[in-house]
């Protein structure tokens, strides 16, 4: 019945969400901002494990693949859809789940608890349009931006992590990236980083904004939205392979 009851009123905020700003100069200052903080500050992290995750995917393969049939650039072209189709836009976005859905969270129950949203409220504003449309805008403009700067970079630690170690050479782990590649399947790693996006903000910013009580429920709820937010991603992804991939 809880769960019935969120459900409910997440449709509500979001029809609270998506309504037009009052005031478009300062929604463009505040999504500019939102974007050095949930996109640009999440570069570092993003770039350091699509690194080594493409580094890792690439010895793996290479270490199972004793098949003598099997061509040598096999290597290159699994390391490269696994990154583009699950690695890169999924385990990217749980990573971020944590790290921006947390930050969302704790931002917007500190400002309940504190009762800065009241006072929104009080002056006549818009609270949720305010403070939730700039972070949900700013996520699903910049996360696609993210998951091809992660993609690239995951290929790239491949390439290093082979050539260092010897089990392939550039060429070969080259030609196996470019064997048999499809548009759809950057189609539907973007599609992926769009929906994802927004279930992040979202759910992070329902729970902060419904928090109550003091400091310990602010932490409260920013469990909860990372979790939420995870279980939203595996389902979502789900269903998207569903939709797309297997069309």
């Amino acid at each position: 019945m809880k769960i019935l009851n969120n459900i409910g009123k997440y449709a509500i905020m979001l029809s609270i969400v998506y309504s037009k700003p009052e005031k478009w100069r300062i929604f463009r200052e505040k999504l500019f901002n939102e974007i050095e903080l949930i996109g640009v500050k999440s570069l570092p992290i993003v770039a350091l494990m699509s690194a080594f995750m493409g580094g890792v995917i690439s010895l793996q393969t290479a270490s199972n693949i004793s098949n003598p049939l099997l061509p040598a650039y096999t290597v290159g072209y699994i390391t490269r859809s696994s990154t583009i189709l699950e690695f890169s836009p999924t385990i990217i976005s749980l990573i971020l789940a944590g790290k921006v859905g947390s930050n969302i969270a704790s931002e917007i129950g500190t400002m309940r608890v504190t009762e800065q949203i009241d006072a929104l409220e009080i002056m006549g504003v818009n609270s949720l349009n305010f403070l939730v449309l700039p972070k949900i805008t700013a996520a699903m403009i910049f996360f696609p931006i993210l998951i091809i700067f992660s993609i690239g970079l995951a290929l790239v630690g491949g390439w290093l992590a082979l050539t260092l170690s010897g089990l392939s050479s550039t060429e070969t782990y080259i030609y196996g990236i470019r064997s048999f590649y499809l548009d759809k399947e950057i189609i539907y790693a973007l599609t992926k980083s769009v929906v994802f996006a927004f279930l992040i903000t979202s759910i992070a910013s329902f729970y902060g904004y419904y928090t109550k009580g003091g400091a310990l429920d602010v932490g409260r709820s920013s469990t909860q939205s990372v979790v939420s937010a995870s279980i939203g991603i595996l389902i979502a992804n789900f269903l998207l392979t569903q939709m797309i991939l297997l069309q």
